[in-house]
């Protein structure tokens, strides 16, 4: 019989659940759990459950929060006249970090993938057209992921958009600061060459 201890199991179970850890992180985030102080452990459960009840997404952009409105929609300094579309609120939190974008965001929760039966109806893109009936809105920035889906997500949301007299831009892409030429992909090169500027 193969040694086991069921409630150990399980919580190696849960971790190895979770995207991007595999068996042997998960056991030793859980070997990590078991060997906190009670208080702690239950301190770490406690933050499970309450982000778990508390955060909704916001009702304007989308965007994770723990109020009616996030923080950045909430914002009266920021320029309403933009939004910039993303596809998971990891990239709002990288936007944030450059501290150069004062505008708005929207949320997609996703981006189209018909392999994976994911389409229009499963994103907040209702929610988004539904923005721009205020006028308020100028342009539009569509910074999904340069993949084959995100590339799709933005062309669509872009036909959704133009007739509606808004401005609908793409985030540049190109070389990353300290990455490699012979390293970089054919699309990744062909939007660097594309999105060239003057010195």
């Amino acid at each position: 019989m193969a040694y086991s201890i069921v409630p150990l199991s399980r919580l190696i179970e849960q971790f190895e659940s979770l995207p991007g850890i595999g068996h042997k992180t998960a056991q030793r985030l859980a070997l990590h759990i078991l060997h906190l102080p009670r208080e702690s452990a239950n301190a770490f459960a406690n933050a499970i459950t309450e982000a778990h009840e508390k955060i909704k997404y916001c009702s304007v952009c989308c965007n994770l929060t723990d109020r009616e409105v996030c923080s950045v929609c909430a914002d009266a300094t920021r320029d309403r006249s933009i939004i910039c579309v993303v596809e998971d609120p990891r990239d709002v939190f990288a936007l944030e970090r450059t501290r150069e974008f004062n505008a708005a965001y929207h949320v997609l929760h996703g981006c189209l993938s018909p392999m994976d039966g994911v389409g229009p109806e499963h994103l907040k893109i209702r929610e988004l057209v539904e923005r721009m009936k205020s006028g308020e809105v100028k342009e539009v920035i569509m910074a999904t992921n340069p993949t084959a889906e995100g590339e799709t997500t933005a062309m669509y949301i872009s036909r959704l958009l133009k007739p509606l007299g808004v401005s609908v831009t793409r985030l540049a892409y190109g070389i990353p600061v300290g990455g490699d030429l012979e390293y970089a992909d054919e699309i990744t090169l062909k939007r660097a060459i594309e999105g060239r500027s003057e010195m």
